[in-house]
């Protein structure tokens, strides 16, 4: 018979089973998610609003999604879809941005991006700052966004 404190093996391979079932979720996603090509257009005025255009690499086999963005030069973001409503492109705001496995996605201002709202000072091309961009599943990637010339 063994004492209370020795776990039986039954019980010591529950806890082996379910530490193998947590560890490759948490690591498959943040080592496959992959931020490239991060910019926005230059700003010459500050509070205006600017998009931020990225592509997003999803590599894991499951579905994942972006829920914010927190960058030092503005003070709020908003993640956007473009809609095409009688032709003309609308935006509306949307609670996140799905990223499909195994797939690239690329936020660019006439489909999803995210809009960095009320800048904090302008921003001149060639510049450079950094965000960070939440995931559901692949957690927070920090990311450098560069600054290019006025459209």
């Amino acid at each position: 018979m063994q004492s209370p404190s020795t776990p039986s093996p039954k019980t010591a391979n529950r806890g082996l089973h379910l530490g193998a079932a947590i560890i490759p979720a948490h690591s498959a996603g943040g080592e496959a998610v992959n931020i490239s090509d991060a910019w926005v257009h230059a700003a010459t005025q500050v509070g205006g609003d600017v998009a931020l255009s990225m592509t997003i690499k999803n590599e894991a086999d499951v579905a994942d999604a972006l829920l914010r963005v927190r960058c030092q030069v503005a003070n709020f973001s908003e993640k956007h879809a473009v809609d095409r409503v009688e032709g003309f492109p609308a935006m509306r705001a949307i609670l996140s941005i799905p990223i499909a496995a195994g797939s690239t996605t690329v936020l660019k201002p006439d489909t999803y991006h995210v809009m960095l709202l009320q800048t904090r000072h302008t921003l001149a091309a060639g510049e450079a700052f950094n965000c960070s961009i939440v995931f559901q599943k692949a957690g927070t990637i920090d990311t450098e966004v560069k600054v290019h010339g006025l459209p």
